[in-house]
This record gives C-alpha cells, structure tokens and sequence, in this order.
C-alpha cells in the first residue's frame, strides 16, 4: 500500500493543510484563512478539521505516516511549545503540539515554517543534489532554515536560523526584535513598502506615488513592477533589497562554507531586480565566496527556490515520513 503524510503551512494569513505523497506528489490541499482574531482554539480548531477530512479520505488507499506542521516564530522543539510568534499574536508560550495532539489523538512534529520551507526545497527543490544548504524566506519578515547533512539544524535551544536578524545597518532602522539593522527591516516585503513610502514622502518617487494614490495600499509588487519598467527610485530599492541580502549572504558564506544558498518566499519573485546587487555585494564580501568560486571545482551556489509556496507544505510532510524511515 503507498504511503503519505500530512503537510501543514500555519501562516498569519493563510492556513494550507495538503496530503502528500512519499514520492512527494501533492494528492490534495485546502487552503482557508488564518482566522488569527478569533482565538487560538477556532485555528486550530480549523486546521485539526482538514487534517481530518484529507485523513479520512485517503486512509484505506494508502497509509498514513503521521502530521508534520510548519508555524511561524520560535518553537521550544522538546516541549513542543511557540514561545513567540509575531504573527500569531496571543500564541505566546502556548502548548501547540500538546494541543493539536489531544485533538487529532495522533503523533505530531512541530517545526518553524522557514526550517520545513528549507526542508522542502532540501528534498524535491533546488537543493535536492546537495546534502546542506541553507536558505532564506523573504515575506512578510525574512526567515531562515539550514539543514545540516539531510537534518534540520537546530541549534542548542531550537532557536538557529534566525537569519532576517543579521544586522545588515549597525545604526540602522529598529526591527520588531529590538535590534537596529536587521536585515528584516531591509530585505522583507514590509521593509520595501516602508522605503516606497518614505520615497514618496521625500517628493522624489513620483511613479510610486502614482501607484500609490491608484491604490488602496502599495505592495512590494507595485514597486517590482515600476522598477522592472525602468524607475529608477523603484530600482534603488531593490538594489538597497540586493545590497543587503549580498552582506547577510556573504557572512553566512563565510561562516557556513556550504555548497548551497537558496532564496525563497514572496520577495523572491522580484529576483532579478536585486539579484545583481546581491551577487555583486557577495563577491565584493566574501573571501570565501571570490575564493572558491574562482578557483576551486566545487563552487558555492546561490540561487533562487524552486517550489514557491509549496516548500513549506512539502517540507512539513516530508518530517514524518523521515521519522519513519
């Protein structure tokens, strides 16, 4: 009998639950909303019903491996527990596993979303010939996930891969975490919006501020679009997006030295409006990087993900079919 496992992606706006396949065919997701406002039993709630309809619909014709579920923020791995989620507000400190386990009466494995994103993009995506990589979500906040030798690394409390809080401006604009700097604050889709608009009010954005009166709010789409057709303070955003990813990059070279850098998540879709300055920042950056790629056969990769908003579903269902080998 084939086998699958469950995949769920928890985001602060989206809730997607998919039965996937252990040759890493999706058979069927559902998709609904993050009712974030309603409290946290509706969500979960929510989430422990679909679990249940694409178990029950497909258990008979193949067996169940378990649940795998990707949230957002930073997760106690022994306990099981979020201990902060930024875009869960109110799911601090709760026992999340503890609870969807009393619900489903089922084994679960816990992760953070960018941690099953990079497991994903590990396993069936762009990283799928090397055996680590690491990998960096660039949405609304900018997450990161490194997988060491096939495993997920977690660090000594599970708190590794924290990546969008590489200070990237020692001085620079004050991030939800406390720190001045962090790459988050200039590389995300919130940090985008937040150049556009001071841009505009600065009177020398007259394209973004065209998008923006034409708009009931400017996204990091409008300001790709207006920098892919030419406007030039569209460009030096997303040249300031690239400048910044190329230094956080380029420590990550230097200090991991690992055949693979995969940038995924919604911003990545404006790849080749930062991409330049990104490479062009990393090369400047990194010893290891001008090193290597120079003169060594075994070159380091940075590229952009291959399975979009799928990695993390993917991801999430890949870690109880590895439980299980």
């Amino acid at each position: 009998m084939p086998e699958f496992a469950i995949g769920v992606d928890l985001g602060g706006t989206n809730l997607r639950i998919a039965a996937v396949e252990t040759t890493g065919r999706i058979m069927e997701t559902i998709t609904t909303g993050t009712e974030v406002a309603r409290g946290r039993d509706m969500v979960l709630n929510d989430m422990c019903d679909a679990i249940r309809e694409l178990s029950s619909k497909f258990q008979g014709k193949a067996s169940l491996l378990g649940v795998g579920i990707g949230v957002p923020g930073i997760i106690d791995m022994d306990s099981g527990m979020v201990r902060e989620s930024p875009n869960l507000p109110g799911w601090q400190d709760y026992p999340v596993r503890e609870e969807i386990v009393r619900r489903l009466q089922s084994p679960v494995i816990l992760e953070n979303d960018a941690n099953v994103a990079a497991f994903g993009e590990k396993w069936l995506g762009a990283a799928q010939n090397v055996d680590s990589m690491c990998m960096l979500t660039l949405g609304t906040g900018v997450g990161g996930g490194i997988v060491l030798n096939g495993k997920i690394w977690h660090g000594m409390t599970g708190m590794a891969g924290e990546l969008g809080h590489n200070t990237v401006e020692p001085n620079g604009v004050k991030c939800g975490c406390g720190n001045l700097g962090c790459l988050e604050q200039y590389a995300s889709a919130t940090a985008i919006k937040r150049m556009a608009l001071d841009a505009i009010a600065s009177g020398g954005a007259p394209e973004l501020g065209k998008a923006m009166s034409g708009s009931s709010e400017i996204t990091s789409q409008h300001v790709y679009q207006l920098a892919i057709q030419g406007d030039k303070p569209a460009q030096d955003i997303f040249r300031r997006v690239g400048e910044a990813l190329g230094i956080s990059v380029s420590a990550f070279v230097n200090a991991l030295n690992l055949p693979m850098y995969v940038i995924g998540g919604g911003v990545s879709a404006g790849w080749d409006a930062f991409a330049p300055a990104m490479m062009e920042t990393l090369q400047k950056r990194s010893f290891v990087y001008s090193t290597t790629n120079r003169a060594g056969k075994r070159k380091t990769i940075v590229t952009r993900a291959l399975l979009g908003g799928d990695a993390g579903l993917i991801g999430a269902a890949r870690l109880p079919m590895v439980k299980a080998s």
